[in-house]
Parts: C-alpha cells; structure tokens; sequence
C-alpha cells in the first residue's frame, strides 16, 4: 500500500557529515575563552595589569595561543567600563561553573568583587 522509504532520515546522524562535529566541553571552552576576551580587552581598557596578565594566561590555556590585546582606548566612563567588566565576569562564571573550571570561577569571582568594590568607590557617597 505505501511505497518503502529507499532514502537514509535526515535525522540520522553519521560520523561523514560534512560540518564538524563538537563536543559539549569544546563549546564550553569556545564560550568561556570568549568571555574572558571581551573581560581582558575592558580590563586593559581600565589599566588593570595584574589582573589583565591573570585573565590572558586563562585565555591562552582555554585557546591553547596567547590572547590578541586591546591596544586602542576609547575614553570611556569608568563606571560604564566596571559595569561592562563585572557583567562579563558574571557570564564567565556561569560557563566556568557549567564547565566545573575551578580556576576561571575563582578568578570571575574575584574579578566581580573588584569591580563592584571599584564602582562603590566610584559613586558619591549616599547615590543610588
């Protein structure tokens, strides 16, 4: 009565499929290196050395190559920055927590404490 599938699904997965196939701590590696770049780059911008040296040897281990630097600066508020660079240290913790990096989670960690600590010396004193 119906005529028999003669075609392969194209819901089967093979070994042969013409994209490159990823594990999920590969993605993981990908997005975590990610963020720890966009954090690197808004740390340069802020001056911070010590930290910004911190954050491109996790980098280089995520990458398995030395991060490119942020040369340029752009002038951009402080505070704005420090908002910018806890964010992505928030994002780089929630991966690093996902991937069970130990290492990256503590150094977010400690990237976020510094920038809100930065941002209270930042803002007058009864501001909201």
């Amino acid at each position: 009565m119906y005529e028999p599938i003669r075609t392969r699904s194209v819901h089967t997965l093979t070994d042969d499929a013409p994209y490159p196939h990823r594990t999920r701590e590969e993605e993981l590696d990908i997005q975590l290196a990610g963020h720890l770049s966009a954090l690197l780059a808004v740390t340069d911008e802020l001056g911070l050395d010590e930290a910004a040296e911190r954050i491109a040897a996790q980098v280089a281990r995520l990458r398995g190559a030395p991060p490119v630097r942020h040369a340029a600066l752009s002038d951009s508020d402080p505070a704005a920055l420090h908002h910018r660079a806890h964010a992505l240290a928030g994002r780089a913790l929630v991966v690093a927590a996902s991937r069970a990096d130990t290492a990256v989670a503590i150094l977010s960690a400690e990237r976020m404490d510094a920038h809100t600590a930065a941002l209270a010396e930042l803002r007058p004193v009864g501001a909201l």
